[in-house]
């Protein structure tokens, strides 16, 4: 496989991220994106990513790949989690494997994250891929008025039990 490289949102044309976000394929599975996705809505869009590196030195980038935006996404803070998240174009999606390893790698050992949530909307009835690198049902969330399954997956066995003892009555 080619090369990954992250990019900040800023630094990529905004055309390849509004064409990704108009994608049907891609706007099935985004409960949140709602309406047109136009250069208005980009610029917004960006800039309120952009917001979360400057608060929390962390955000969501877009993934390129052989000098074209593939996707977007990576780590975010959510409600107290790193909230890992991944949206590919379909011509792309066989490099979402390689995208989640460096992410959780980031969370892990940059970021020192004892856990890392994904959340999946649920018409995403397929989640034997999230199940098979670790994420097991942590119950649900919602954002912005849509329901989401939350995911999780610890960076240690010992940190996850310690969750568990910590979570019992």
């Amino acid at each position: 496989m080619s090369d990954i490289v992250f990019r900040r949102l800023s630094e990529v044309d905004p055309a390849s991220l509004i064409a990704l976000m108009n994608d049907p394929l891609v706007r099935r599975h985004m409960p949140l994106a709602r309406g047109t996705f136009g250069p208005e809505e980009c610029a917004r869009f960006v800039a309120a990513k952009e917001r979360l590196w400057e608060a929390h030195g962390y955000g969501p980038c877009a993934f390129v790949i052989d000098g074209e935006v593939a996707g977007w996404g990576g780590l975010q803070p959510e409600d107290g989690d790193v909230d890992l998240g991944i949206v590919l174009h379909p011509s792309h999606w066989g490099a979402g494997r390689a995208i989640l390893a460096r992410l959780l790698r980031d969370a892990f050992e940059g970021l020192g994250a004892s856990s890392v949530i994904i959340l999946l909307p649920p018409s995403r009835v397929r989640t034997s891929g999230v199940r098979r690198a670790g994420f097991v049902p942590d119950g649900e969330l919602t954002v912005a008025g849509e329901r989401f399954l939350r995911f999780r997956r610890w960076a240690s066995e010992a940190q996850r039990l310690w969750a568990e003892g910590a979570r019992t009555p």
